[in-house]
């Protein structure tokens, strides 16, 4: 299983960006058991963080405090595809962004970073 993160970029305080993350044939429903995907992201200096995580197939989330309310994940099966929707970023969501995925649905071991595959990193970089 691969996983491919994409759509970072350098954008404003309060801007918003979508990102993507697409697997390899093989991963999503139908196939795969990977239904379990979530995204991280790390700070230059500090550790990696759990930022959320969707269960792929009834779709339940879960999302760190500090982006609750401005962040979404949301998935597109027939595209293979996890998306995190970032609205009114802020200076300190300037990092790497990651996604992952666990074989099984429970994605709560994912808050801890328990992951069976991870993709490259996005930069996202929050200027003011």
């Amino acid at each position: 299983v691969q996983l491919q993160a994409s759509g970072g970029g350098s954008v404003q305080v309060g801007d918003s960006l979508r990102l993507s993350c697409t697997a390899s044939k093989g991963s999503f429903p139908g196939s795969f058991p990977v239904h379990a995907m979530g995204w991280f992201r790390q700070a230059p200096g500090k550790e990696r963080e759990f930022v959320g995580a969707i269960n792929r197939r009834d779709g339940n989330t879960l999302y760190d405090d500090s982006v609750k309310g401005r962040f979404t994940i949301s998935t597109d099966n027939a595209k293979n595809t996890v998306y995190l929707q970032m609205n009114n970023l802020k200076s300190e969501d300037t990092a790497i962004y990651y996604c992952a995925g666990r074989e099984g649905r429970n994605i709560v071991p994912l808050r801890s970073g328990v992951a069976d595959y991870w993709g490259q990193g996005t930069q996202v970089t929050v200027s003011s």
